[in-house]
């Protein structure tokens, strides 16, 4: 039998060793504070993501995440109704068709591919540059143009300050400016939406980041390459940005732990890749 001395020894060590777990879970939760988050509904989420893991590492803090398009991510830091204004460029520099938002620090989070895509009865899978030009200037109105079925193509467009339309129309339409049509297009306000139209909507097409993509649409070749993460890495596939966090000079306490949170290697190698998004570190 264990001494009485072996048994106090095992005893002390057990208490010590439930003391330092402990004392590393009172470490964990002593941040404090609340974040919140407006802006890009491409990169919601993967902040919806990070917001739930941040949270159960520091249940101190409180974090509240919406989307409504990416211009609205450095206007609401701007108004100061948001600590982080998520959003699809560098908000603190001039981009076509948006000035710099003067005193606003960009922060790299993730790499976002964007893929076109159409209702998964649409028959096409591969489209060029052109007939992307084409579809979404309004000068190619059916799938037969493009040696798909005789049915009219109805184009389904972000509205103006989506981050995503910045990007579709910047890398996939070569700067195109789309054309607004009659009753065969539709702008809609956020990436949630796009899905929903695209899927339940006939020969639709429109534009979303991987993240979103489902068995309810189908993600279709541009110039026969397939708009995966591994295209994008290799540089084959081009129709990608670096998503941002815009802050209102350089972020502190709990804002700033969150942002270096998504940095991480753990969240970046992790929960990100997982969901169709890039690492920031994997592009060269």
């Amino acid at each position: 039998m264990m001494s009485w001395f072996k048994k106090a020894s095992v005893l002390a060590l057990s208490l010590a060793l439930l003391t330092t777990a402990a004392v590393t879970v009172e470490a964990k939760s002593t941040l404090k504070g609340r974040v919140t988050i407006n802006g890009s509904t491409a990169l919601l989420p993967m902040t919806l993501q990070a917001k739930k893991e941040f949270e159960k590492l520091n249940p101190k803090v409180s974090i509240v995440a919406s989307g409504k398009g990416s211009v609205t991510g450095p206007q609401s830091v701007s108004k100061g109704i948001a600590d982080i204004g998520a959003c699809d460029w560098d908000a603190s520099v001039d981009v076509p068709g948006f000035k710099a938002f003067k005193g606003q620090v960009a922060h790299k989070v993730a790499v976002i591919p964007f893929a076109a895509v159409v209702n998964k009865n649409v028959t096409v899978s591969n489209l060029t540059t052109e007939q992307l030009q084409g579809i979404f200037t309004g000068k190619i109105t059916n799938w037969k143009q493009v040696g798909g079925q005789d049915a009219d193509i109805v184009v389904i467009n972000r509205s103006f300050g989506s981050g995503t339309r910045v990007n579709f129309q910047l890398k996939a339409l070569d700067g195109k400016e789309t054309v607004k049509k009659d009753k065969n297009y539709k702008e809609v306000g956020s990436s949630g939406d796009m899905k929903t139209n695209v899927s339940t909507t006939p020969g639709a097409i429109g534009y979303i980041d991987l993240a979103y993509v489902n068995s309810d649409m189908k993600a279709v070749k541009i110039n026969d390459v397939e708009p995966t993460t591994d295209n994008v890495i290799n540089g084959k596939y081009k129709v990608w940005s670096y998503g941002y966090y815009m802050t209102k000079g350089q972020p502190t306490g709990a804002t700033k732990a969150f942002i270096e949170y998504v940095q991480s290697k753990t969240f970046q190698e992790g929960s990100l890749k997982k969901m169709k998004f890039i690492p920031i570190s994997a592009m060269k």
